[in-house]
């Protein structure tokens, strides 16, 4: 899986604006319920560090390539996404954006965007999983804000219209996850109508 950056940068930037689309949406209803044990203010903090962590990541540069595609970084984090310290860290995010929460994560964006357009791709981060190259690594950032919007669209009752770019990206990752999980099969079924996908079926 070789993203274009090009490509990749559209795509972050399309489902970065989405999320500050929707999170100005949220008025009031901060404290609705968002996503398992997360209110809305929770789900709207943990995908904020989608654009936060890039930021931080560019800020540590790595030494030597250890995670070489998006998918590789999803199944080289799947336990640690699984941990009590992401829901933690969740709450927490969703407390940092303070007063004024939907005006925050404008600002975060509008900050973070220009920093990606500024590089070429082939610099070396250091993600929670060990060294990448950014191109390879923003796509992961642009999976997160596609589901996460996603997710919050639904807690709003909103549709969830992941613009195309963002949802190109996101689905080609889903499929090099289910294909290398062995769940192509399920994934391509449901897909297409039939019924019946296992209990807490996912490709993460």
């Amino acid at each position: 899986m070789d993203f274009p950056w090009d490509e990749s940068r559209r795509a972050f930037t399309d489902a970065a604006e989405w999320f500050v689309h929707t999170s100005a949406l949220v008025g009031d209803r901060w404290d609705r319920p968002g996503l398992g044990e997360w209110d809305v203010r929770a789900l709207v903090g943990h995908t904020s560090r989608s654009l936060l962590t890039v930021e931080t990541y560019l800020a540590r540069p790595a030494a030597a390539v250890e995670v070489a595609s998006a998918a590789e970084y999803f199944r080289a984090t799947r336990a640690a996404a699984a941990s009590p310290a992401v829901a933690a860290r969740g709450r927490d995010a969703g407390t940092a954006l303070g007063t004024e929460p939907a005006g925050v994560v404008a600002e975060i964006a509008a900050r973070v965007i220009p920093v990606v357009d500024a590089h070429h791709g082939s610099e070396l981060v250091t993600t929670v999983a060990g060294g990448m190259r950014l191109r390879d690594y923003l796509p992961t950032r642009t999976f997160e804000l596609a589901v996460h919007t996603a997710d919050l669209a639904k807690a709003l009752g909103l549709p969830a219209d992941v613009p195309d770019t963002a949802a190109l990206q996101a689905l080609e990752i889903v499929a090099d996850l289910a294909v290398a999980g062995g769940v192509a099969g399920s994934l391509l079924l449901a897909a297409t109508g039939r019924p019946g996908l296992p209990p807490g079926f996912s490709v993460l």
